[in-house]
């Protein structure tokens, strides 16, 4: 085999590789962070181990049906309330397969905690004890500020008039879901699934506060409340071609995208490769732990 054979024999093994990597990670099953309560269930292994089963069994047999729904299980003080909800764009199978997800997740992260919360890039789950002392609905649970700070003039005007658009959307009749663009600036907001379109644009007025506080000048911000989150990312030299901004994250679609964009050469392939590997440790490292109270 001659060394231009070679070379392609290569390209094609390395471009199979990444398109496995990439098209076998569920990008909205990944976990963003977890809460767990610091006391545990009494008698685990008893009534509350059956309970917890049965409210967990709910809720994934709903995931199907709906992107947001509350349930309870048991009964007098052993009662365990819960809740899912799945992101606005998510198709329905994903639905089902990030809440599938999120008991695993919860079980493996909390063990018995009495209450707990796990937040995936797709969807949440959450559950707590009857009594338990639930937190503010604009209470700040997790952020992630972007390490690269804007330059140059315009970008609060731009932010500023994005973010607006976040309160307009999620206050029109968009089941408390709204992701769009506005000038290099992409975003997302979404409340939980009961609350009213009032309670939901003061929610979403609160994670716009705390970005600005919190992450002031940079470019990219997750803010998640008790009741509502927002996200955005801001673009200074222009969307990248053919790789536009896309809140399905999982989808074979981008899959797609990331293995043509890597198509240019073997330097642009190995930069591929080391750049997904480099974001699966970052992602590690930022995984954040925060203890109910109660």
């Amino acid at each position: 085999m001659g060394p231009l054979q070679s070379l392609i024999l290569l390209l094609i093994l390395l471009i199979l590789a990444v398109f496995q990597t990439v098209g076998s990670s569920s990008d909205y099953t990944d976990l963003v962070y977890k809460g767990c309560a610091n006391q545990d269930f009494q008698d685990f292994n008893g009534i509350y181990k059956q309970t917890l089963k049965n409210l967990f069994d709910t809720l994934i047999s709903q995931s199907s049906n709906t992107k947001f729904y509350n349930s309870s299980a048991g009964e007098g003080p052993s009662t365990i309330n819960g809740l899912f909800q799945c992101r606005g764009d998510l198709s329905n199978s994903d639905c089902v397969n990030c809440v599938k997800k999120a008991p695993e997740m919860s079980e493996k992260l909390c063990g018995h905690s009495i209450a707990a919360r796990v937040q995936l890039n797709g969807c949440y789950l959450r559950y707590e004890i009857a009594g338990f002392r639930q937190v503010s609905g604009t209470e700040l649970l997790y952020k992630v500020c972007g390490s690269t700070q804007a330059s140059g003039a315009g970008f609060e005007d731009r932010l500023n008039s994005a973010l607006g658009e976040i309160v307009k959307g999620v206050g029109s009749g968009n089941s408390g879901f709204y992701a769009g663009g506005y000038e290099s600036v992409y975003f997302l907001g979404q409340c939980e699934g009961d609350l009213n379109s009032g309670d939901c644009v003061n929610c979403v007025k609160n994670a716009i506060d705390k970005a600005k506080s919190e992450c002031g000048t940079s470019i990219s911000a997750q803010i998640y409340l008790q009741q509502c989150y927002i996200s955005y990312t801001y673009y200074p030299s222009g969307v990248p071609t053919n790789n536009s901004p896309s809140f399905s994250s999982g989808s074979r679609k981008n899959t797609q995208k990331t293995v043509a964009i890597v198509l240019g050469g073997v330097v642009g392939l190995g930069l591929g490769i080391a750049c997904l590997l480099f974001a699966k440790s970052t992602l590690k490292k930022k995984t954040h732990t925060y203890k109910y109270g109660g």
